[in-house]
């Protein structure tokens, strides 16, 4: 359960949209349970795709985010970010997890790639939420948790080289799908990404809206 000390941290983020200031906070209290969240990261991981979920859960809505890597090894990211992970892949306990992120990297289509798809597939079954995005998306193919539910990637042809069950629930859509607790995105779709984990756990309000509104602003630049 949250303490109060944890509630602190959901700090208030104070944004201009137009000429209106939107104060973007949880609606949350000390009754309400720490999201468990752990992102799962590989040598040359790409960084901007799970950084702002990680940034919002933790510093506005207290979730307790950690991080993991193959045998608690430090990794590297993409952008040359050198990370000392809080623990090892394989010291999971799916039960504990409420929230499991695989992100993306160039080590999930070679020989190299962690075999975690059993990890994945008992999170999932022990009721946890499962995000994937960009490459991260072929372990949730593989872990079968793909099977039933409506999905995306970076393109169909990204999942179909691994012959999975789901190919028929395939989305063509360059944002985030969400469906009964599994987030898939493209690598380029980090803003929906965060969305839709958080209205998948109950966050999603007039504030998320205000905070996407904000994130989209730059593209509507003239010319």
């Amino acid at each position: 359960m949250a303490t109060d000390r944890n509630c602190q941290q959901c700090r208030l983020l104070l944004v201009f949209v137009g000429r209106k200031i939107l104060k973007i906070a949880p609606d949350t209290d000390k009754d309400t349970p720490m999201i468990r969240a752990i992102t799962l990261l590989t040598e040359n991981f790409s960084d901007w795709e799970t950084a702002l979920i990680n940034s919002t859960g933790r510093g506005y809505y207290g979730f307790d985010c950690r991080f993991a890597t193959p045998g608690a090894a430090q990794v590297i990211s993409s952008g040359g970010m050198l990370v000392t992970p809080h623990l090892a892949i394989e010291a999971i306990q799916p039960d504990e997890v409420d929230l499991l992120i695989v992100c993306g990297g160039t080590i999930w289509q070679t020989a190299q790639a962690p075999d975690i798809t059993a990890l994945v597939a008992a999170a999932y079954q022990s009721h946890a939420i499962v995000a994937g995005i960009c490459d991260g998306t072929r372990v949730l193919a593989q872990a079968g948790v793909l099977d039933e539910v409506r999905h995306t990637s970076n393109s169909a042809e990204n999942l179909l080289s691994l012959n999975y069950g789901g190919a028929q629930h395939y989305q063509d859509v360059p944002y985030a799908i969400a469906d009964r607790r599994v987030i898939t995105a493209p690598g380029t779709a980090p803003v929906s990404f965060m969305a839709a984990i958080l209205r998948t756990l109950g966050l999603g309000d007039e504030n998320l809206n205000a905070y996407l509104a904000m994130h989209a602003a730059e593209h509507r630049k003239p010319g």
